[in-house]
């Protein structure tokens, strides 16, 4: 891939100057355009990623404290951390946890699959652009937790119809980031590729693609959040395990502490996607850390 690359990036730099006099502006492809800034220490850099949550973390303190908000509307902290004591020890937390974070791994693994095929096909074709893209975009429209009774009545109330539940919400953002970043892939680059030979699949694995990363990357990112919103309607169809169970129970038996407990779960498992997302960036995508403004 580098070698192949390093040769498309020098035959661009290498373009005569258009008819008006402009010369052709040079594409980085394995450099950072942008001079790397001074990083920050890591010691400076969880304390700013710590001030907001830590912020809302003292509010929520300070208004269930001072008895601004009452018990039965919103739970203090220490009885938050209560219940979720009383769950894991008493109840099989950690397992319901685990139920929930693969429903909404398989969910975004099928979505977010058939939404990068569908996003390369109708990014490179203009027959596939004709043939599907109408269709998702009326998808992009519908309210997913409209469709659950559907998908009980197709599918039953098992695994099957909360996975799928959830693969169709993340279906559309992915799909809508892919296709938009193949089709805007540089032309002259992929130009340049051809004229040292690379057709079809090698020119879409070892050009397009790599191109594209950025927005595949950003797709993923919106896709794995939307995974977790899509879990907690999911969970509603007649869950006897998972997040969604406890949300259940804890509703009917108006346990505010265990509703604060779920919420908080639901939030760190978004922080959980988000957090291997980045990681996935970070190694598929090397130079983009030089880029960012520090």
């Amino acid at each position: 891939m580098t070698h192949v690359t390093e040769r498309v990036d020098q035959a661009i730099r290498d373009r005569p100057a258009d008819p008006h006099g402009a010369a052709a502006a040079p594409i980085g492809l394995v450099r950072p355009v942008v001079e790397e800034p001074r990083r920050r220490s890591p010691a400076v850099t969880l304390a700013l990623r710590a001030i907001l949550p830590v912020a809302i973390f003292l509010l929520w303190w300070g208004l269930t404290g001072t008895g601004a908000i009452s018990g039965t509307e919103l739970a203090s902290p220490a009885a938050t951390w209560d219940a979720f004591v009383d769950l894991l020890l008493h109840q099989n937390l950690i397992g319901d946890i685990g139920i929930s974070a693969e429903r909404a791994l398989f969910g975004l693994l099928i979505g977010g699959g058939l939404g990068l095929i569908l996003g390369v096909i109708v990014g490179l074709f203009a027959l596939g652009e004709e043939i599907f893209d109408s269709s998702l975009q009326m998808f992009r429209t519908l309210p997913f937790p409209a469709l659950i009774f559907l998908f009980i009545i197709w599918f039953g109330i098992g695994e099957t119809a909360k996975v799928l539940l959830i693969a169709l919400a993340c279906l559309t953002p992915m799909y809508l980031n892919v296709s938009n970043g193949v089709r805007n892939v540089d032309r002259r680059v992929v130009e340049a590729a051809r004229t040292f030979g690379l057709r079809g699949w090698g020119l879409v694995r070892k050009v397009i693609l790599p191109l594209a990363m950025p927005s595949i990357l950003n797709g993923l990112r919106f896709a794995a959040g939307i995974s977790i919103v899509a879990l907690v309607f999911a969970e509603t169809i007649a869950a006897n395990l998972g997040i969604g169970y406890l949300v259940t129970q804890a509703s009917s038996l108006q346990q505010v502490p265990t509703l604060m407990v779920c919420i908080i779960i639901y939030a760190l498992l978004g922080i959980r996607a988000d957090v291997v997302v980045r990681i996935i960036e970070r190694f598929s995508m090397p130079w983009r850390r030089h880029m960012a403004v520090r």
